[in-house]
């Protein structure tokens, strides 16, 4: 189990911080240089409408119920008796359905479930079992120039813990990095990226009637954030992300508009184009919602490679397709 260095009684209480974690995912190659550990948090204050993750919204634990896993209540049915609230039921082919208003989330399905179709997303953790998670994988940090990329979710949400995670890992010399849409206050996002070696930052649209109708709020705080987070972290390197959006912001005057913003931001040293996808679309199945906007469409290659080649010719940032 990893040990603080420090056994000051300051150093004992941030190893012992805990946040809500809904996913550890191992050996990713995108957020951050090497191989990597990305830690997801739960919450999210933004409201996206092509979100992939619909399970970080909520900052507490939340059933999650896949169908296609169930055995069947004519085999099963071990979810009814231990739910105290009624609220598991059978569909019409017999399987377990959820009245999700008289779901708690308390987890007492998930528990009984012997076959992970009801599963709980999100599980407090502390800073130390983190760690410990994260440490199994040093040896490819070590030779990839990997390390962690705290993601969400937001981050910001949940502030003092990234704080504490990414002190301690540095203790540890794990190199460290935070993926956030800014949206919070200037306090928090500053504790948040305080012990990041790198920031990824999004940047959805320029224009904040746009912005509101998609996201849920104007963007007006998320650009004045990153203006604070360059000149309050001059030597902190930030990646600003656009998640490229058919009828959202995928015209050349939206990406161009992006850029000329950046033009005053000198910590950002990268742009990267990411292009809608749809792989989200059964989460929401599993949390017994609706998917918000099922007509929106995936940028196919040919405009994302023209998309980055505008960035390319109009911007010294170096630019990619993720």
């Amino acid at each position: 189990m990893a040990e603080p260095e420090d056994r000051s009684d300051a150093s004992l209480e941030r190893w012992e911080k805990s946040g809500w974690v809904f996913s550890i995912q191992r050996f990713s190659l995108h957020d951050g240089p090497g191989i990597r550990n990305i830690v997801f948090l739960k919450g999210c204050p933004l409201a996206c409408v092509w979100c992939s993750n619909p399970e970080s919204r909520l900052k507490s634990p939340q059933v999650l119920l896949k169908e296609e896993l169930c055995l069947g209540f004519d085999v099963c049915g071990l979810c009814t008796d231990s739910c105290p609230e009624g609220a598991l039921k059978a569909n019409g082919k017999g399987k377990a359905r959820i009245d999700w208003p008289l779901c708690n989330h308390c987890g007492a399905c998930a528990v009984a479930c012997p076959v992970t179709a009801l599963e709980m997303a999100g599980r407090k953790m502390m800073v130390r079992e983190v760690v410990d998670d994260v440490e199994k994988d040093g040896g490819f940090h070590f030779r990839s120039g990997g390390g962690i990329t705290v993601s969400g979710g937001e981050p910001i949400m949940q502030a003092d813990f990234v704080s504490c995670l990414l002190s301690s890992c540095k203790e540890r010399l794990i190199d460290t990095a935070v993926e956030t849409a800014g949206y919070g206050s200037w306090k928090n996002l500053s504790k948040t990226v305080r012990n990041a070696d790198l920031v990824f930052y999004d940047i959805k649209s320029l224009d904040p009637t746009k912005h509101k109708l998609f996201v849920g709020f104007s963007n007006d705080l998320i650009l004045k954030n990153l203006i604070h987070l360059a000149t309050h972290f001059p030597d902190k390197p930030v990646i600003v992300r656009t998640p490229v959006i058919s009828g959202f912001n995928d015209t050349d005057d939206d990406i161009l508009e992006i850029l000329e913003f950046l033009k005053q931001v000198k910590t950002v040293k990268d742009y990267q184009l990411l292009p809608y996808h749809k792989f989200g679309i059964t989460k929401y199945q599993y949390i017994g919602k609706q998917y918000p906007n099922p007509d929106l469409q995936v940028p196919d290659s040919s405009r994302m490679n023209q998309l980055k080649a505008l960035v390319e010719k109009n911007s010294l940032l170096r630019s990619a397709v993720q």
